[in-house]
């Protein structure tokens, strides 16, 4: 388990950060130039997913050959699943109404996972919305939670032997996920809590952390503004000085 490994012993004394690349939106050449620069910004890992495009091999391939840092699949079904990365989030999406993304995509893509001799990362994974109904919401037939509700679905995460929580408000959501609900998730488990979605700037980012959350994730403003990931970054590594 190196990378899981690698990652938990980081998290005992700081605060990390995840680049989240979509291979539908990125060709190989530009994943490979992208990559380069988050991972001289300081990104902590590079997840890959939110497609099931053909090309997730192509991308995941021109990655691993230009940085050093983690590649972890993040895939939405097993078609996301490529021999080229180093782990996979191995996920269930707690508050879907649909068996695909409880355990149906998961039962189909775990002898590829054991084929490519892929890490496996148990997470916990829950949507929370935000406002509008964002594309994952309305794929996996989410259900909206309340906040009591979102705590016990990260306890059971926990419960279940999972490795890690993440809260995501979906992909180009206009807002975050709310502080007080990542407080109440940081105060109830034991297992680090990751959030994403929404987060456009520092000081969201910051409000993040501040609020409990212990990985960042940013995707959709990496695509649009290398400065601003870079801002994002050096915020998240800000605050481990202070920490």
């Amino acid at each position: 388990m190196k990378v899981k490994n690698e990652l938990l012993k980081k998290l005992r004394k700081e605060k990390l950060h995840f680049s989240l690349f979509d291979p539908e939106k990125l060709t190989p050449e530009k994943a490979s130039k992208l990559a380069k620069k988050v991972e001289s910004y300081g990104t902590d890992a590079i997840m890959i997913g939110g497609s099931t495009t053909t090309t997730v091999d192509e991308v995941t391939k021109a990655i691993k050959e230009s940085v050093d840092v983690p590649l972890i699949l993040f895939p939405n079904s097993a078609q996301g699943v490529s021999k080229y990365a180093d782990a996979i989030f191995f996920m269930s999406l707690l508050n879907s109404t649909k068996y695909a993304y409880l355990a149906g995509e998961q039962i189909k893509g775990a002898p590829l996972v054991k084929e490519y001799g892929l890490e496996p990362i148990g997470m916990g994974y829950v949507v929370i919305n935000t406002g509008a109904p964002t594309a994952v919401e309305k794929v996996a037939k989410i259900k909206r939670l309340t906040t009591k509700e979102i705590v016990n679905c990260a306890l059971a995460a926990q419960y279940f032997g999972m490795s890690f929580v993440y809260l995501e408000a979906g992909s180009g959501a206009r807002k975050s996920v709310p502080n007080e609900i990542i407080t109440s998730v940081k105060n109830s488990i034991k297992i680090p809590t990751i959030v994403g979605g929404g987060i456009n700037g520092p000081l969201t980012a910051i409000e993040k952390l501040e609020a409990g959350a212990d990985i960042i994730v940013t995707g959709t403003v990496i695509e649009r503004a290398y400065p601003k990931v870079a801002e994002i970054i050096d915020a998240v590594k800000k605050f481990k000085s202070q920490s």
